[in-house]
């Protein structure tokens, strides 16, 4: 905003118009650090995110529903193929709704849930589906792991099995 008041005519002005002057242009100064502030408070904010790669979290997805359609299979009595000749599912289009933080056991996890879509192997069927996933970041914070509850402990506390993520396979 331009009042055409110059730095030189201040010495000029009476004590209320350099007030006027000054609180004219301080908004403009408090608008510009405000700003500024927030945008970086969002920027730490997002690098601090401790997030999974998309490639991980469709992995975590993966597993989990291979690790379901054992569970399946071993309380039917239906045979298994482990390690599965192939891919159990195509998981694809994964939406993050909500995430949150949550104690696994002395550990820190990672809750996500969203939707998926997902595919089994030679089914011409995709699936869009809910998801709820924990994830546990490694101690040096480089590796992720899938965390699944595995009922409650003699403490009477929830237990969970992990998974390692990221390996490459052999």
């Amino acid at each position: 905003m331009d009042t055409g008041i110059t730095s030189a005519m201040l010495p000029q002005l009476s004590l209320p118009s350099r007030a006027l002057h000054q609180w004219v242009q301080e908004p403009g100064r408090k608008l510009v650090r405000a700003v500024s502030a927030f945008l970086v408070l969002v920027f730490l904010t997002s690098c601090s995110n401790a997030q999974p790669p998309r490639a991980l979290l469709n992995e975590a997805l993966t597993l989990q529903i291979q690790l379901t359609q054992s569970a399946i299979a071993t309380s039917l009595d239906l045979p298994t193929t482990d390690p599965p000749t192939t891919s159990p599912a195509k998981v694809s289009r994964i939406r993050i709704d909500h995430e949150e933080t949550i104690r696994l056991g002395q550990a820190e996890g990672l809750r996500l849930t969203g939707q998926f879509d997902w595919q089994l192997a030679g089914d011409p069927i995709q699936v869009d589906s809910p998801f709820d996933v924990v994830l546990e970041r490694g101690d040096r914070g480089q590796s992720w792991r899938l965390a699944r509850p595995s009922g409650p402990g003699g403490d009477g506390l929830q237990t969970w099995i992990t998974y390692p993520l990221g390996l490459e396979k052999a």
